[in-house]
């Protein structure tokens, strides 16, 4: 079986970050194509890969099978379905409940949160002005982050013990956090600074801080879009 994922900016895209962490940390063997985001033929160039027109895309290879998987939680499902011994979910089904409406929150909500404070990885910026509607969706967050590490983190440190799905949905939320100084309890300091501490993590941000050394956007992301099978 091949995979290959086309992402975005490592800087910006946070729900290429999703896929790609539920992948890597499913310790599954994948080809990247990384497209630059903010281009005037960024559309254009994964629109060839995808008719969705947005990343991350995941491509699959099965025998003489060939399929495509666009959106970061559909993403995330197939590979835990495909590679159900990675244990992306937990095991317990009150606990697996519980972690698909987590994601399932995050990846339809927070909407106000998304604008106000935009992911940009490997940077440390003052945060904007904060509202009360993003107060209030940094409340909801780091309460259900609360929550969940009191009930189920205690075996493992994540959200619901090991590394799960739920922690993918929440990575590029965790990485706001950091980038704007939003204050947090000493519970959810811990739990975002083991998020950023994962080998995973830090290797999205060599990427991203490569981005920001080299200037964007890099040609040779172009070339490799264009040339990609």
């Amino acid at each position: 079986m091949d995979y290959t994922l086309v992402t975005g900016t490592r800087n910006w895209s946070t729900w290429s970050l999703r896929a790609w962490l539920a992948l890597k940390s499913a310790g599954i063997s994948f080809e990247e194509i990384l497209v630059p985001l903010r281009r005037p033929e960024s559309a254009e160039l994964i629109a060839r890969q995808s008719p969705s027109a947005r990343v991350p895309i995941l491509r699959i290879k099965d025998g003489g099978i060939e399929s495509v998987v666009f959106d970061s939680l559909a993403i995330c499902e197939t590979i835990a379905e495909r590679h159900s011994s990675a244990g992306l979910w937990p095991d317990d089904p009150e606990a697996r409940g519980l972690a698909r409406s987590y994601s399932a929150e995050m990846h339809s909500g927070f909407l106000a949160l998304r604008e106000a404070l935009p992911m940009d990885f490997a940077r440390n910026l003052p945060a904007p002005p904060i509202d009360e509607t993003v107060e209030v969706e940094i409340s909801r967050i780091q309460e259900a982050w609360r929550y969940a590490l009191s009930r189920y983190g205690g075996n493992g440190g994540f959200l619901f013990g090991r590394f799960s799905i739920a922690d993918c949905m929440y990575a590029p939320v965790v990485s706001r956090f950091q980038t704007y100084g939003i204050p947090m309890s000493d519970e959810i300091k811990e739990y975002a600074a083991r998020m950023m501490a994962l080998p995973e993590m830090q290797e999205w941000l060599a990427g991203a801080e490569r981005e920001i050394e080299e200037g964007l956007p890099d040609q040779w992301l172009v070339d490799m879009v264009r040339n990609a099978r």
